[in-house]
């Protein structure tokens, strides 16, 4: 009876390792999760987990590496997981400067990356390299609109500028001030400083020599405190604006009573309870927030939103790409690519992504809200 079961076994086992593995999708991702950018990078860090596991009949692995917000790292950890663990697709990094310094490796692999930084600088203007990258954030033009459609009408004709020495605050000048002139709004000084720096005493005072009505303050995550602090504890009455780079928890309680007033325009998530339910993002952020709370016993900057909204785009792109080729070979890449360039009406977090070849962001109008600081909290602008 005995020799007759272990053959039967013996089949079942080998019917078994017979049966196919599934196909595996490998995404690499890249947080500053330690150094200067932390604010911004460990929310996306905490994010990952949260990412979809299977996409169809694939199963997706996330290879997470942390670069500490320096640039040498993100490009040393992007070129080994592009040819160590051949990824098909690349998240990250976090700071603007690393993901300018990545753009030409992710090109000459030909592997799609996934950008949850700031400045529209990584995609625009489109190139043969930028056509690989796709951003998770609102470009400047759409948050620096908002703010001077704001000033003008709160009839501010001249701003302070003061943002990072790097292309977060380059861009952002090179934007706002164009759209300021077409506004008749003058600025009247335009300071840099690092994003590690501790004092930006110098350039402060010089903007209050200036003495501008309103100051724009362009830097993400934590950097974007101490120019506001800095003015307000020199006496600076004006009135302060931030762009998207500054909407996280931290900003409110590292600035305290000194950021109270401010205005900027970035993501519903920061005003959840006050928007509409026809609001197409409001369940998507809302059960963003919700696992993410869960799962990190803390509600998430909108840094991991955007980290977020590349898996969503992948779960849409991926399946497109899988009828070109197998994951892990060039024809698929290139299929996916091409699949998160034809995205339509995708609802994230933060808006709703509709890319084309000429505009690797996607978001329009409804990516944006007019916020600001009161009472210690934020609040939609009335």
């Amino acid at each position: 009876m005995l020799s007759k079961k272990l053959p039967l076994a013996a089949a079942a086992v080998a019917a078994l390792f017979a049966l196919p593995a599934l196909a595996q999708v490998k995404v690499g991702v890249v947080t500053s999760s330690t150094g200067p950018t932390a604010l911004v990078g460990i929310p996306q860090k905490n994010t990952v987990p949260l990412l979809p596991k299977k996409i169809g009949d694939l199963t997706v692995e996330y290879i997470s590496l942390d670069d500490a917000s320096d640039s040498t790292n993100s490009v040393t950890a992007f070129k080994k997981l592009i040819s160590e663990q051949n990824v098909d697709a690349l998240i990250g990094p976090s700071g603007s400067p690393n993901a300018m310094g990545v753009i030409q490796f992710a090109a000459e692999a030909g592997v799609p990356m996934l950008a949850p930084v700031g400045t529209a600088a990584v995609v625009l203007p489109m190139n043969d390299q930028k056509k690989w990258v796709f951003k998770t954030t609102q470009n400047d033009d759409i948050i620096a609109r908002a703010l001077i459609d704001h000033m003008a009408k709160s009839g501010i004709k001249t701003v302070g500028f003061i943002g990072l020495n790097d292309p977060y605050g380059e861009n952002w000048y090179k934007v706002f001030s164009g759209l300021a002139a077409e506004k008749g709004i003058k600025i009247t000084a335009n300071e840099r400083y690092l994003r590690f720096d501790s004092s930006v005493t110098g350039q402060a005072l010089k903007i209050l020599a200036a003495k501008p009505e309103a100051v724009l303050v362009a830097a993400p995550g934590a950097a974007s405190v101490l120019p506001q602090t800095t003015l307000f504890d020199q006496g600076y009455k004006g009135k302060f604006y931030q762009t998207h780079g500054a909407a996280l928890p931290d900003f409110l309680k590292l600035g305290g009573k000194k950021v109270e007033g401010t205005v900027l325009a970035a993501s519903l998530m920061l005003v959840l309870p006050e928007m509409p339910d026809s609001n197409p993002s409001k369940k998507v952020a809302s059960d963003y927030i919700a696992a993410y709370e869960k799962l990190n016993g803390s509600k998430p900057a909108t840094f991991g939103a955007n980290v977020y909204d590349a898996g969503l785009l992948l779960e849409k792109a991926v399946p497109l790409a899988e009828k070109a080729g197998k994951p892990g070979t060039k024809e698929f890449r290139n299929a996916l690519r091409d699949a998160l360039e034809q995205t339509k009406e995708l609802v994230g977090t933060q808006g709703v992504y509709n890319m084309t070849a000429a505009d690797h962001s996607g978001f329009d109008d409804r990516g944006r809200e007019l916020i600001t600081v009161k009472d210690g909290n934020w609040t939609l602008v009335k």
